[in-house]
């Protein structure tokens, strides 16, 4: 059941979710969070601000399946909670959208202060340490900058040396194929990835 809004006279944030939920933006609560909130967010979030070819946008939930598969296939050692962290990464988008990194960066700490908020409630929310360790973040931004090459090179207009300039060369032999989907199969590919390493994560214990 959604928590009703507070009656503070101070100003809030409030979200509403097709799920019934409402999120405060400024204090996130775990248990305002749901896994189908995030997957219909993020499949109708576009990368690229949509500047990318083809006749569907590549979606943030499409790019976060991409991103844990790439994780998985770089780190086979890894167990499932870091898997899907991976797939997690950017799950604060089905809120505040995916912005481009030079306008989170002219926004400033208090945005950065912002998104890890939420971040960590999300987190908490799946059942993952509110903040990751800095080896499974730096493997998970690795990942995240490879996919981004592909997606530069093969829908978003970018020459491979620039793209390579600005992301890095993927390392030799890896590659991926972007495939922008539909939005609603976008949506159920998040969610079947989730409820697959939710599966093995409970396996595991």
């Amino acid at each position: 059941m959604a928590r009703p809004p507070s009656n503070s006279p101070h100003k809030r944030a409030w979200q509403r979710m097709l799920s019934g939920r409402r999120l405060d933006l400024l204090d996130p609560s775990p248990f305002d969070i749901e896994i189908d909130d995030i997957a219909q967010g993020l499949a109708r979030v576009a990368r690229w601000n949509g500047q990318t070819m083809g006749d569907h946008a590549f979606s943030v939930a499409e790019h976060s399946v991409v991103v844990e598969d790439l994780c998985a296939r770089l780190n086979r050692d890894w167990p499932m909670k870091w898997r899907m962290a991976a797939l997690l990464h950017d799950a604060a988008e089905y809120v505040i959208g995916d912005m481009i990194s030079p306008f989170k960066a002219a926004l400033g700490l208090d945005y950065k202060a912002f998104e890890d908020r939420l971040e960590t409630a999300i987190q908490v929310r799946f059942g993952l340490p509110g903040k990751l360790p800095a080896p499974i973040k730096k493997a998970i931004k690795q990942a995240d900058r490879i996919c981004a090459y592909f997606e530069a090179t093969q829908i978003a207009g970018f020459a491979v040396d620039e793209a390579e300039n600005f992301f890095g060369a993927p390392p030799s032999g890896l590659h991926v194929k972007i495939e922008p989907l539909p939005v609603k199969q976008a949506q159920i590919l998040f969610l079947e990835r989730f409820h697959s390493l939710l599966s093995a994560m409970e396996s595991q214990g």
